[in-house]
C-alpha cells in the first residue's frame, strides 16, 4: 500500500503528523490550501447584509413615527403596555447621558472602526450577525446625531418604543443590545471571530 502510494504521489497520513481532515470545515478557519479570501468575503458580506437591514428599519421606522406621531398624543399598541411615543434622546441607549451627546458620538464612531477591524479577519458566520447588529445600530443612532437637531455630532435620537416602566428606545438600540448579548454569548462558548474555537 505504502509503495502504492509512493509511486502515485499520494503521501501517507503519519501518526502526530497534525494533519486534520475537519480542519476548514464550516465554523473553523480554512485549512491549508483552501482560499481564506473567498470565506472571508462571505462572512464579510453577511455582516454587511445584516447591517443593512438593520439600518433601512431603524431608520424606515425613525422617518415614519417623526411624521406620523411626534407632537401627538402615544398610540397604544398592547393598551398601556407597549405604546409609540416619539421623544428626541440626545443621550445614550435609553435615555442615559444627556450630556454626553458629542463624546457618546465619538464613541458610536470609535465602535464602527473597530467593527470593520474585525472584519478582516472574520470567519465565523455567528460572529458575522453579532458585528451586523451593533454595527447597523450604531450607523442608525450615529445618522441621527449627525443630520438631527440641534447640530451636527448633537443631535437628538429618535426614541419611540414605549414599554410600560421601561426607558423608551428605537430600533437601533435594540440591535445593539442583541448583538452584544450574542457576542457575551460566543465568548462563553469560546468561539473566536477567526472561527476558531478555544477551550479555557
Amino acid at each position: 500500500m505504502a509503495e502504492a502510494e509512493r509511486i502515485t504521489g499520494t503521501p501517507e497520513s503519519e501518526p502526530g503528523s497534525g494533519a486534520d481532515p475537519a480542519a476548514g470545515s464550516e465554523g473553523g478557519r480554512p485549512a491549508e490550501g483552501e482560499r481564506p479570501t473567498a470565506r472571508g468575503k462571505r462572512r464579510i458580506a453577511a455582516l454587511l447584509l445584516v447591517a443593512a437591514v438593520v439600518y433601512l428599519l431603524d431608520l424606515g421606522s425613525k422617518l415614519a413615527v417623526v411624521a406620523k406621531l411626534e407632537h401627538h398624543a402615544p398610540v397604544e399598541v398592547i393598551g398601556t403596555l407597549l405604546q409609540f411615543s416619539v421623544i428626541r434622546n440626545r443621550g445614550a441607549a435609553f435615555g442615559f447621558g444627556q450630556a454626553l451627546t458629542v463624546f457618546l458620538t465619538i464613541i458610536a464612531a470609535v465602535v464602527i472602526v473597530v467593527i470593520f477591524r474585525i472584519a478582516r479577519k472574520l470567519y465565523s458566520l455567528p460572529w458575522a450577525i453579532a458585528l451586523g447588529l451593533l454595527l447597523g445600530g450604531a450607523f442608525g443612532n450615529l445618522t441621527d446625531r449627525i443630520f438631527r437637531a440641534p447640530g451636527v455630532f448633537q443631535g437628538g435620537v429618535v426614541d419611540f418604543i414605549a414599554p410600560a416602566h421601561f426607558a423608551v428606545f428605537n430600533l437601533a438600540d435594540s440591535a445593539i443590545v442583541c448583538g452584544g448579548v450574542l457576542i457575551v454569548l460566543l465568548s462563553f462558548r469560546g468561539l473566536d471571530p477567526d472561527g476558531t474555537v478555544h477551550r479555557d
